[in-house]
């Protein structure tokens, strides 16, 4: 039972100093999914946008049932493209408010 207990015990240790080592490659990897997505969402709801508005003249040429069901997804795309702007302009002055209460800032603390 005790050689059970000082292997768990080193198992833990390991993991440890291991997590403690991978720390800094998940901060950055972090920091590089932020700024990939910060670049990529207005892209994408630029083509949102353009996707609504070709999704919705195409429907004027068609039936009332294929008109009603294009408006409906024209909508729906210009509301995620909204979303996506909104994140983009609105998300990095609320978490630097959130941030700076905390006794630090958004870029000095390394995040986006």
């Amino acid at each position: 039972m005790n050689k059970l207990g000082i292997l768990i015990g080193i198992i833990l240790a390991i993991s440890v100093v291991s997590a403690a080592s991978q720390l800094t490659t998940v901060s950055s990897a972090i920091t590089g999914l932020c700024q990939g997505l910060k670049s990529l969402l207005p892209v994408a709801a630029m083509l949102m946008i353009i996707l609504a508005g070709v999704i919705y003249a195409a429907g004027q040429m068609m039936g009332a049932e294929t008109r009603a069901r294009a408006n409906v997804w024209a909508t729906a795309a210009l509301t995620g493209a909204l979303i996506a702007i909104l994140i983009v302009v609105v998300a990095p002055p609320v978490l630097d408010a959130i941030y700076a209460g905390q006794g630090g800032s958004l870029q000095g603390a390394g995040v986006c």
